[in-house]
């Protein structure tokens, strides 16, 4: 089978974080031996490798190089807002769409990451399988616009799946489509790179991108919090973005420059190296699509504490044994944190419920369940 993955997130270059996950899904489909192409946008005039662990990648290009810049940044939605960011996104649709359909043969199967801009572009004569992993779903509950967008592309495909239990509640809301359980998968983790500590870990952990979703700057109130307890913790904040700066102040402004430390973006490889000897990640992330760093953080032995509106990562984040689901508040963060580390259990709790997410998602497992839904596609067409 042919199947093209049309996204526009995907890894630019060997170790880029940008839908690593698809990387992961593409590799698992071909060594099934399916063929795997890739269409996604250029950034800013580079279109990168043409092939990537089997996959052949094709980088549209949609505009001068310095206005190419609408992907891989998770900017889109605030660069549409205006007449001439609106216009570079027109264009993308376009150059997306025609690659589509140029690349496409009879017999292929379309899977569409993400309803806007994959879906958008996706050409409406296609049968398409298409995968809502969480910011598109997340425009739905802002904006009357984005809904009346959405639902034609919905209603469209011949299969929608989400990654989690709360973003097919919202794809049944506002999308009116329901989506049954077999089409609730996550992606693939990078599971090779993930073990389980030996011994019980000290300091807390956030991996998360630095935007105002993530709520990064909960965390580091949190560690201010257990200081001022007497269970002074050093906190490791692994990601980047346009929060950065803001949260560097932060730290400054609550004296905790010698417990918290700034990792920036590291490629998916290495998220099981500074994970390891941590206690607890602290997943203070809202509306989150899933949460796959919760689930790679059981693998790795490490407690988790997530907070009562993350939506997907409810799914994984259990109120017992080696998680906690708190209040969205610093005090309850901290709380939380104390009381998994001072539990003598933690670590086997906590690997315990990295062996289940383990099992399920390898991507040899998400490949496998991938392949159900392009059969059930090509039946329906």
């Amino acid at each position: 089978m042919r199947i093209i993955f049309l996204t526009h997130n995907f890894p630019r270059w060997p170790g880029d974080v940008s839908g690593a996950f698809l990387a992961s899904l593409g590799s698992a489909l071909v060594e099934r031996g399916h063929e795997v192409r890739v269409i996604a946008p250029a950034d800013e005039g580079n279109t990168g490798p043409t092939k990537f662990d089997g996959i052949s990648v094709r980088r549209v290009r949609y505009a001068t190089a310095e206005r190419e810049t609408l992907a891989y940044r998770g900017t889109m939605t605030s660069a549409v807002k205006t007449v001439r960011g609106l216009r570079t996104f027109v264009r993308l649709l376009k150059a997306m769409r025609a690659a589509a359909r140029e690349e496409m043969i009879t017999g292929d199967v379309l899977h569409v990451h993400w309803w806007v801009p994959g879906g958008m572009a996706a050409p409406p004569e296609s049968r398409y399988v298409l995968t809502i992993h969480g910011t598109d779903a997340a425009l739905l509950n802002q904006s009357v616009v984005a809904r009346a967008l959405a639902r034609p592309v919905i209603h469209r495909a011949k299969v929608v799946t989400t990654v989690s239990t709360a973003l097919a509640g919202v794809i049944k809301r506002w999308g009116g489509r329901e989506i049954l359980p077999h089409k609730i998968q996550p992606m693939p983790a990078a599971i090779s790179t993930l073990h389980p500590a030996r011994e019980p870990g000290i300091g807390l952990v956030v991996v998360a991108r630095l935007t105002s979703q993530k709520r990064v700057e909960l965390a580091i109130e949190a560690a201010g919090v257990m200081r001022d307890m007497g269970r002074a913790l050093p906190l490791l904040v692994v990601g980047d973005g346009p929060e950065r700066e803001h949260l560097e102040r932060r730290c400054r402004t609550l004296a905790l420059e010698d417990f918290v430390s700034f990792a920036g973006s590291v490629p998916p490889e290495e998220i099981g190296g500074l994970l390891s000897g941590r206690a607890v990640m602290l997943f203070p992330a809202r509306d989150e699509g899933f949460g796959l760093v919760a689930a790679e953080a059981f693998m790795a032995g490490v407690s988790v504490v997530a907070c009562t509106d993350g939506g997907g990562v409810l799914d994984v984040v259990p109120d017992r044994g080696g998680g906690r689901i708190v209040a969205p508040e610093p005090g309850a963060l901290a709380q939380a944190a104390v009381e998994l580390i001072d539990r003598p259990k933690r670590l086997a709790e906590a690997t315990e419920l990295g062996e289940e997410w383990r099992r399920r998602l390898m991507p040899s497992v998400v490949a496998a369940q991938c392949e159900e839904w392009y059969y059930e596609a090509i039946r329906a067409a």
